[in-house]
């Protein structure tokens, strides 16, 4: 029983890394680093060293040498090199009678960890070699440790031939299996995220089309007129006033649809969310004009500036895809007109947007997955652009809520937390 407690312990040390990632990478649309795989791959080789087992005084089984396995799959030599230094250092700092054979096993399985490292690399059949890890690091330890001292082996038989393959075959297959799982699922999730807003983008600029040749036909207009020599100059004046008024706003819409379409950063700023959706709108009316549909703001009667700290270009993206979907959802609707209200306010130092569609709705089945990777309620949809913007929202401090009702409408309530006007005086 306190051989299983141990085990079970290293176990945990193992997943360090694997929890690490679920925690610190969960809300972004990114994937590991290398200071990623080093932060946590020496941590982990810490506690494991810390709290290994042992049966004799001055010998300890861990499982260093499966994280130094697992910095060399994720992280490269540099980082092996790096964790290998790690273990010296702080296995002389430790001592003990095992110190000098420990350092001897180590100059052995780092070489046949190299060479594990490079076939894993090369095939394609990877459980047989992170099995075989497992297996030399609990075959070279026990062997060079009965050699130098065969008494300590024999005297604990049970424990060097089942307990210490057992932690580290298993050791090494729950790591390397499941974080490379995590991290395979992880890039599927960034590349499908990446395609959804490319096809919303995508979307929203077959609707500029029409948008943008509206005002370029006026200005075509108004100068053929010019050019056929209208003798009024005050009305030539008034056509050329005309002209430059379309081509600034056919500039305005084009700028903000490629501010909306660049490739969004991780860094976060004072965001005026009443102007960040006042854009958005525009950008959007074309799509919702394509579509039938009206798209109506509501500002707080004050009309003050509502700021929150957030990244303006993925704040942009998570207002694309809430508009989108709704616009699509009136579309589905069996009324003629349809209708999204956008409506800010504030409530107890929050900002409150909600988003009301008159479309379809949703079931209560329907309302409960959304947001959940790979689930949508449109039949060529993926969900990852809810997910996304869920992800988003919830990084800021935010929440979510949606009420519905199948053929009726629906509406999402996002909250976030306000910025105040003297954290926004302090940093400017």
């Amino acid at each position: 029983m306190l051989y299983l407690k141990e085990i079970v312990l290293q176990l945990f040390f193992a997943h360090v890394p694997l929890v690490m990632f679920n925690l610190f990478y969960r809300d972004r649309t990114q994937n590991y680093t290398p200071k990623f795989i080093i932060a946590t791959s020496m941590i982990c080789l810490f506690l494991s060293m810390t709290f290994g087992l042992s049966t004799v005084p001055g010998y300890t089984y861990d499982i260093r040498y499966i994280i130094i396995f697992f910095g060399l799959i994720f992280g490269g030599l540099k980082i092996g090199l790096i964790l290998l230094a790690e273990f010296i250092l702080y296995r002389l700092y430790l001592g003990g009678d095992g110190t000098f054979i420990a350092l001897l096993i180590t100059l052995i399985t780092f070489p046949v960890s190299l060479v594990l490292y490079r076939i894993y690399q090369r095939t394609s059949r990877k459980l047989p070699v992170i099995i075989a890890a497992g297996l030399f690091f609990s075959a070279i330890p026990v062997g060079m440790v009965y050699l130098y001292n065969p008494q300590s082996v024999l005297n604990h038989l049970f424990f060097h031939i089942f307990v210490i393959p057992a932690q580290n075959s298993i050791g090494c297959w729950l790591l390397i299996t499941f974080f490379k799982k995590a991290v395979t699922d992880k890039e599927l999730y960034i590349n499908y995220a990446q395609q959804e807003r490319v096809r919303a983008i995508s979307h929203v600029a077959a609707s500029l089309v029409h948008e943008v040749r509206n005002p370029l036909t006026a200005v075509k207009g108004f100068l053929t007129l010019i050019r056929e020599g209208a003798a009024d100059r005050e009305k030539t004046n008034r056509y050329i006033d005309i002209c430059m008024s379309e081509i600034g706003r056919t500039e305005y819409i084009l700028s903000e649809y490629l501010a909306i379409s660049k490739p969004i950063t991780e860094k976060q700023m004072p965001t005026n969310l009443q102007e960040l959706l006042q854009i958005t709108r525009d950008v959007m009316n074309p799509f919702a004009n394509m579509h039938n549909v009206v798209l109506e703001i509501e500002y707080p009667a004050d009309e003050e500036p509502l700021w929150i700290m957030a990244n303006p270009d993925k704040m942009k993206q998570v207002l694309v895809n809430f508009i989108k979907n709704a616009v699509e959802a009136c579309t589905e609707a069996p009324h003629q007109q349809g209708k999204v209200i956008l409506k800010l306010q504030t409530d107890a130092g929050k900002v409150i947007l909600s988003i009301k569609d008159n479309g379809i709705g949703m079931t209560e089945e329907q309302t409960r997955r959304l947001g959940s990777v790979y689930f949508s309620t449109k039949s060529s949809g993926t969900g990852l652009g809810l997910t996304f913007s869920y992800q988003a929202i919830l990084s800021l401090g935010g929440a979510v809520a949606v009420s519905s009702e199948r053929g009726e409408g629906t509406e999402f309530t996002i909250s976030l937390p306000l910025y105040a006007i003297r954290d926004l005086e302090a940093a400017q």
